[in-house]
């Protein structure tokens, strides 16, 4: 099976090596990434404890590793943490919340060879990978030298579960490698076990997400930072559009102009989800009567900082304009992409809402709306109007917000459940 699935990674590395040799010398990206990829770290430091390998593919889930990596220091000061993430953003997003406290490494190809090298540079005693991002040659490697393989923060989407059960035959091989399968939920559990995972290796630990959230809007760093850059004032509420997509913008700034006759002080903040849309979406905020500033140039002391419209146009800011928002719309939401992570908003009693295309988010949607504690719009004209009451009916907004706060906090204690199950296999 090794030897047709590098042959089919071959084929994928020539398509894909020009995308990524065009990005590294004439964009200046990838200057790490190229040879990370080949499992080319450079000089490693002499491990003195155990050594547990995190993958984490992008910035959802190097957030995730936060409050485990916190516990595992707890529970064992002598740990010693690599972590690797597929994209540009999670790799940036590794090296802003850890700086050089770990190792932060592009993930490398699932060569069989690579991964050898891998493993024979890193050295690890544990590897955890986050929710479950499926590389045959790694967890086949890992195996070969006797590693454990735990999967935290499980899942096995809407999306993806069809795909896996059509390739079972495959994915069972790849599963009865695992050592630990950390489900958030059951439906998740039962779903790893249908596929081929063993009994006896799954273990229900809920979300690693509800710990790693900030439930106190004054502690969020760089908050107090922001409110002078974009002269913040609770008169002038904020609608905060959050990692938003392809499609939803426009119907956004219709959203925002029914509000703002209704209340003529309120501002939108748009946050997309991907860095290089950035100037895509400024073109369409441009055309909008309303004043507009992009966040990177208030950051730098240009521009109005009272404008009606800001567009985030940064990495690493969302959580900061969670924390002063008054409304949250959480994006991906209203076309079919999935949906974006709606805890952020919600654990900081913030009133949430998104729309009806969230699949990749399935358990924190149910686990929200079934509390009364977020509000699930069916497309941009629902949305209107639940923003719309949420900003006139303060009663309606607060409960809301305070329901979603305290249904977050009950479903802490996932981080403390998988820490205990790593370090069982040291």
């Amino acid at each position: 099976m090794r030897y047709f699935l590098n042959i089919f990674y071959s084929i994928a590395l020539v398509l894909y090596l020009p995308k990524v040799l065009y990005r590294r010398y004439v964009h200046g990206r990838y200057k790490d990434g190229l040879a990370h990829r080949f499992a080319r770290f450079g000089t490693l430091p002499h491990r003195r404890g155990s050594v547990i390998w995190i993958h984490a593919v992008s910035v959802g889930e190097v957030n995730a590793t936060r409050s485990l990596i916190k516990e595992l220091r707890a529970m064992d000061a002598g740990l010693e943490f690599v972590i690797t993430s597929t994209t540009d953003t999670g790799y940036a997003r590794a090296k802003a919340v850890y700086k050089d406290d770990v190792d932060i490494f592009y993930f490398p190809f699932d060569f069989s060879w690579i991964m050898r090298r891998a493993f024979a540079s890193i050295k690890p005693t544990v590897c955890v990978l986050m929710e479950l991002e499926v590389w045959p040659n790694f967890i086949y490697t890992a195996g070969k030298n006797k590693v454990p393989v735990i999967v935290a923060n499980g899942r096995i989407s809407d999306n993806s579960y069809p795909t896996y059960r059509k390739l079972r035959w495959f994915v069972k091989r790849i599963f009865s490698n695992i050592t630990i399968f950390c489900a958030q939920t059951e439906v998740y559990a039962r779903r790893y076990l249908s596929l081929g995972g063993r009994d006896g290796t799954v273990v229900v630990t809920s979300s690693l997400k509800y710990d790693t959230v900030e439930t106190d809007p004054l502690r969020v760093p760089g908050r107090n930072e922001l409110t002078n850059e974009i002269s913040y004032t609770p008169e002038r509420p904020f609608l905060v559009a959050g990692g938003s997509g392809p499609g939803e913008e426009q119907m956004l700034l219709d959203v925002y102009e029914s509000l703002y006759k209704i209340n003529k002080k309120l501002r939108l903040a748009v946050v997309p989800r991907k860095p290089e849309r950035f100037d895509e979406v400024a073109a369409l905020i441009e055309k909008s009567p309303h004043s507009s500033m992009r966040y990177s140039a208030l950051k730098n002391g240009k521009g109005s900082s009272g404008a009606d419209i800001i567009l985030v146009d940064t990495m690493g800011d969302l959580r900061k304009f969670y924390s002063i928002a008054h409304l949250v719309f959480v994006g991906r939401s209203l076309v079919p992409m999935g949906g974006s992570d709606m805890l952020e908003a919600a654990a900081l009693k913030v009133f949430t809402t998104f729309g009806p295309h969230t699949f990749n988010f399935r358990q924190t949607v149910e686990v929200l709306t079934a509390g009364q504690g977020a509000v699930e719009a069916a497309d941009s004209h629902e949305l209107k109007a639940v923003l719309a009451k949420a900003l006139q009916d303060d009663a309606y907004r607060n409960d809301t917000a305070r329901r979603g706060q305290e249904i977050i906090i009950s479903n802490q204690g996932a981080s403390a459940k998988t820490a205990g199950i790593i370090l069982d296999m040291l």
